[in-house]
């Protein structure tokens, strides 16, 4: 993962640009691996790990009525996470992931291993996706980690 960190880092220090992070299911990964690179606060503003529906709606400004609706796991919640992350840091994207790790949790609609992604930048530009992975729990919460730093880095790229 550190590859992947290094190569973000580059990219955010050329642009001059501040990076926050919203974590669920990976419960503070992303935000870890990025602090162990030597110089992480020349692009990394904060991380919020915001496991409960009511971290998602107290610190990130997440309403209750959509958790309701959609639920924790869900591209609305995801994309509602990245936007409350802007808005509650001084950053210029943001990433924020939210998803069943398990080893229980999941069900015929949200399976094991569902993870949803949504990227938000200061233009206002915003992009998610889900992937569904396999594996134990760290696995998950692996797998889940790395492909946020992907997403950072393509965002970071067009920004």
């Amino acid at each position: 993962m550190q590859d992947l960190v290094k190569k973000l880092a580059a990219i955010m220090k050329e642009k001059k640009i501040m990076l926050a992070t919203a974590e669920s299911c990976t419960g503070g990964l992303i935000a870890s691996e990025i602090t162990k690179f030597a110089g992480a606060s020349s692009f990394f503003e904060r991380g919020f790990i915001t496991y409960s529906n009511d971290a998602k709606h107290e610190e990130l400004g997440v309403d209750m009525q959509l958790i309701n609706t959609h639920g924790a796991v869900s591209q609305e919640v995801a994309i509602a996470m990245a936007q409350g992350t802007l808005k509650n840091a001084h950053a210029h994207i943001s990433v924020s992931i939210t998803g069943i790790a398990g080893p229980s949790g999941g069900s015929q609609d949200k399976p094991l291993g569902l993870v949803h992604f949504a990227t938000h930048n200061y233009h206002g530009l915003t992009h998610s996706e889900h992937h569904i992975y396999t594996g134990c729990r760290q696995d998950i919460q692996r797998q889940a980690a790395e492909t946020a730093l992907k997403l950072l880095i393509s965002q970071a790229e067009q920004y």
